[in-house]
């Protein structure tokens, strides 16, 4: 019986660490994604599809880890804390990827949205009244005869 209780030891501090982590993730992410989105309500629901999302791929390694054989000459005690190693380590490589991927997404949106305000400057120029023809004047601006190109 030795087994089981470590079995459910495993399991039962496992998934406890994951809706702990899942609940930082869902607090404190969402401000993080308000900025990204810029839209309150999608950024919550991708909020909560992201900590789902994290939940289930950290119970399924959990399920996975749970049933791995561990050195017969380790105790009950060194094997939960080898498996909750292993937990932890992949709960934070996923947060960290997690991460990477939101900020590559607001590094993007910021992007777009430096270049539509410089693309909006540039056109407001274009169109502008001070818009400049070859000679230097400004359009609509008489030339004096000493400005006028020579022939």
């Amino acid at each position: 019986m030795e087994g089981t209780g470590s079995y459910l030891t495993l399991v039962i501090v496992g998934v406890l660490i994951t809706f702990g982590v899942g609940q930082i993730l869902l607090r404190s992410g969402q401000p993080f994604l308000d900025d990204v989105f810029r839209n309150k309500e999608s950024a919550h629901s991708i909020n909560r599809l992201l900590v789902v999302l994290f939940h289930l791929l950290t119970l399924g390694v959990l399920g996975m880890i749970s049933i791995i054989d561990v050195s017969e000459s380790a105790g009950p005690a060194q094997t939960i804390v080898f498996k909750l190693g292993l937990v932890l380590l992949i709960v934070g490589i996923a947060y960290g990827i997690s991460m990477l991927v939101l900020l590559r997404i607001r590094e993007r949106r910021r992007q777009q949205a430096v270049s539509a305000e410089i693309d909006q400057t540039i056109a407001e120029q274009r169109r502008g009244p001070g818009r400049f023809r070859r000679g230097g004047a400004p359009d609509g601006e008489p030339r004096s005869p000493s400005e006028q190109p020579e022939d």
